[in-house]
């Protein structure tokens, strides 16, 4: 084994991804909105799995399972299957899972896709092993931590809610590259409208690392795309640890404890035939035609490749911005209800992706209540332009204007943000300075590169606001009179 470690990393992911947009359970009519409802209301026999009920097929779930696995350019079966999934769990009544399988005499709703990345410029295909259609469990809750908590409770108003289960073949091998998977998905689940990855619990992932030639271990349940890419790291240093000392990578399911950054085991990883797959025999296969999938894929939206093309070509933008801003969805909306009224689309949109985006991730603001419209951007845009506005206060203005969505001239002018640009003000201040400070007026009179610090003392003076290239020529012309005359 080599010294330095040097082993390839293999991961996998398998993504279990609510379709939030369904108004009703999988195999029930019970409300499919259970968040924010008090535990246990939202349930019924069907989805409790009491015997003598029925479960019946919800069409729109599968009619979003097919427009997935077309964005995932899938193969789509011609039917629907399902099994039974045995495993005792409390937050499962009903002691097996609805699900799908790929196995002889068995198929999975889709197969065979790949989704298209790129990371540190270069592109990558990451292959689709298949997607199934499932309902969820119910929702096990731990006072404090899962360690730490006496008891468990259980809501079951999660349970039956529908659920794709994404498996990636595991082409993926860096943490970075999981994270770059993971936005693109959720990207592409948001554009076709069957999920909105911001609510809780809206998609968890399960996530399999292992070295090529060890053992592998799953993450299980891991609740964010930046808590996915913490856990792998966590895992690379470990398993290289475990195995530098020459132990074994214990094939196990393992839990990711975000507040400590640390995975911890759960319990020794099932194996596929310990679930005694078999087919449910209150589902029996139903046949999709072939024109019901064309109507789907013919209303499919515009996805995040067309649209980033589309902004390359449209807004004359690189791959990095287009990227960048399409794979936030309601940031590419913003960018182009604000391009409509701003024509300068390269400045706009480095605007977005940097100060502004960073504030809204400072104040921690969900989009979906955001204050700030994009006329307001465009108007601080239009100042910055007409040389009112200098970039400094630009980025002084800003994170209030993404807080609080305030008037930008209503603010400007309330707090004095209006940039001097009057030659005999910022004359009579800098010959305060010159005044106050001979030594380093002499200094830069000796040595240019000192005007800088002359400059600096002009626009604490002025609070910012002189014009900084107004006051480099006064500073240099008063600078060049006192060394012609020696005065």
């Amino acid at each position: 084994m080599s010294s330095d470690l040097n082993l390839k990393t293999i991961i996998g992911l398998e993504i279990h991804v609510q379709l939030t947009k369904l108004k009703t359970k999988l195999f029930c009519a019970t409300s499919a909105d259970y968040r924010g409802g008090k535990p246990n209301t939202h349930v019924c026999p069907v989805c409790l799995g009491l015997p003598g009920t029925l479960p019946v097929v919800n069409r729109k779930a599968i009619e979003y399972a097919i427009a997935v696995a077309k964005a995932l350019n899938c193969e789509i079966s011609d039917k629907i299957m399902f099994v039974r999934k045995h495993y005792f769990y409390p937050d499962l009544p009903k002691n097996y899972q609805i699900s799908q399988y790929i196995g002889p005499g068995f198929e999975s709703i889709a197969k065979n896709g790949y989704v298209k990345i790129s990371v540190d410029g270069k592109s990558k295909i990451v292959r689709i092993r298949r997607i199934n259609v499932e309902e969820d469990p119910g929702r096990i809750v731990y006072i404090g931590s899962i360690e730490k908590s006496p008891y468990s409770l259980i809501d079951y108003n999660r349970s039956g809610v529908a659920l794709l289960e994404i498996v990636t073949e595991p082409d993926i091998e860096s943490p970075k590259e999981a994270r770059a998977f993971l936005e693109k998905l959720m990207a592409i689940l948001e554009y076709l409208g069957v999920t909105d990855p911001g609510l809780e619990g809206a998609f968890r992932v399960d996530a399999n690392i292992s070295f090529e030639g060890f053992g592998r271990v799953e993450v299980k349940n891991i609740g964010s795309i930046k808590d996915v890419e913490k856990a792998l790291n966590y895992e690379i240093i470990r398993q290289k640890r475990i195995i530098l000392q020459g132990g074994k990578i214990e094939r196990e399911t393992r839990h990711w404890d975000a507040d400590k950054g640390i995975t911890i085991s759960l319990r020794s990883k099932e194996f596929e035939e310990d679930y005694r797959y078999f087919p449910d025999p209150d589902l029996p296969p139903l046949k999709i035609s072939k024109e019901f999938i064309e109507k789907i894929i013919s209303s499919l939206p515009e996805l995040p490749d067309e649209r980033i093309r589309r902004f390359l070509k449209q807004y004359g933008l690189d791959e990095y911005r287009a990227t960048v801003l399409v794979l936030n969805k309601w940031l590419a909306d913003f960018f182009e209800e604000a391009a409509k009224i701003y024509g300068n689309y390269k400045k706009l949109a480095d605007l977005l992706i940097t100060d502004f985006l960073r504030w809204i991730n400072e104040y921690n603001i969900d989009y979906r209540k955001l204050k700030v419209k994009p006329e307001h951007v465009v108007k601080i845009l239009k100042l910055w332009d007409d040389g009112i506005l200098s970039v400094k206060m630009v980025k002084e203005i800003l994170p209030h204007v993404v807080r609080d969505g305030v008037d930008v001239e209503e603010y400007i002018k309330e707090h004095g943000y209006i940039r001097i640009v009057d030659k005999n003000y910022i004359q009579e201040v800098v010959a305060e300075v010159f005044n106050e400070n001979p030594k380093a007026v002499q200094d830069a009179i000796e040595n240019p590169k000192a005007i800088n610090y002359l400059i600096g003392l002009v626009m604490k003076k002025t609070g910012g606001k002189a014009d900084p290239q107004i006051t480099r020529e006064i500073v240099l012309e008063m600078l060049n009179k006192k060394r012609d005359t020696g005065s």
